[in-house]
């Protein structure tokens, strides 16, 4: 059996990790879509996202990962529930805007979500909160985790879309 404080030390020692890839996303972002011409980018997938669809749906989630980081902090016991339909993204229109504008809100949430998970320790780093949908106790850096996997997911579709 796995005492606390290996757990703790073990989560403390991905953290850093995780943070780095949360931090590289709209880098990324930038470069799978740098000199991508806009009728590649917003081309229409039969039942799927244009890429830059995705890229906006990134942007759409930012709200919900930093309101759910902001409650491990606040030690809330219940995290809130995510859009499953993905409502926000499937009526904004992304295919309508500048590229840039999108990736450039990204960017600017996506430093406001890494600047205030820099300041988790490693209490609330394994903190743990109900997560709405699963109905099962998850830490913080599990929902770290899950954030760098949807963008990693999300990078790859785009990257797939736009070669």
């Amino acid at each position: 059996m796995v005492s606390t404080v290996v757990r703790i030390r073990i989560a403390g020692d991905r953290f850093p990790s995780l943070l780095e890839r949360l931090r590289g996303t709209p880098a990324r972002l930038d470069e799978r879509t740098r000199d991508v011409p806009a009728e590649r980018l917003t081309r229409v997938h039969p039942g799927r996202w244009s890429a830059q669809e995705n890229v906006g749906h990134l942007l759409d989630l930012e709200p919900v990962w930093f309101r759910r980081a902001e409650q491990y902090f606040a030690a809330e016991s219940e995290l809130v529930p995510a859009d499953l339909t993905n409502r926000t993204t499937t009526y904004a229109n992304h295919n309508a805007r500048n590229v840039y504008d999108l990736l450039s809100g990204f960017r600017t949430a996506r430093i406001e979500l890494v600047r205030m998970l820099t300041n988790a320790d490693d209490t609330i780093v394994t903190r743990t909160a109900l997560h709405p949908r699963l109905k099962r106790e998850l830490r913080l850096i599990d929902l770290v985790e899950f954030v760098a996997d949807h963008d990693d997911h999300h990078l790859a579709v785009i990257g797939a879309m736009t070669r």
